[in-house]
């Protein structure tokens, strides 16, 4: 796993990318993983604190409780043109860190920790989709199909 600021120093241009399409829109969809295993999306809004991308949840949502039983998740930035996703595992920060945000206490907030980063856009001109997608460590694959 990775933060935001490791994302930006592997694969700088589509990070930029990526960021560009989460500061675009103010709601974004985010998935999380019920007690039975089933996907729930909800809205969310995301932001950008040093080297993290952070997200919250009011009191009592269930996407707090999914996030805080099992971290996994995926974020898709508002649709436009193309499509942003990240995807990883939410941490969510407590004590003096919390403090910092300047948040409600009642409020939950997490960071993420990337597993992915994946940015689909179309090349009109070639009439080809083209998926990039980053994982730490491996640098970015790019996928073109007609």
């Amino acid at each position: 796993m990775a933060t935001w600021l490791d994302f930006s120093s592997e694969a700088p241009e589509l990070a930029a990318a990526v960021r560009a399409r989460f500061e675009g829109h103010k709601t974004h969809v985010l998935a999380t993983l019920r007690r039975d295993g089933g996907p729930r999306v909800s809205g969310s809004e995301v932001e950008f604190v040093g080297s993290d991308l952070m997200f919250g949840s009011m009191p009592g949502a269930v996407k707090a409780a999914d996030l805080r039983r099992d971290g996994r998740c995926a974020i898709h930035a508002h649709p436009d043109e193309g499509d942003a996703k990240v995807m990883g595992v939410a941490v969510e920060v407590t004590g003096a860190a919390k403090a910092a945000l300047g948040s409600a206490p009642e409020v939950h907030n997490f960071r993420l920790e990337l597993t992915d980063a994946v940015l689909t856009s179309v090349d009109e001109a070639a009439e080809l989709l083209v998926i990039q997608h980053w994982r730490p460590g491996r640098g970015v694959v790019v996928t073109r199909r007609r």
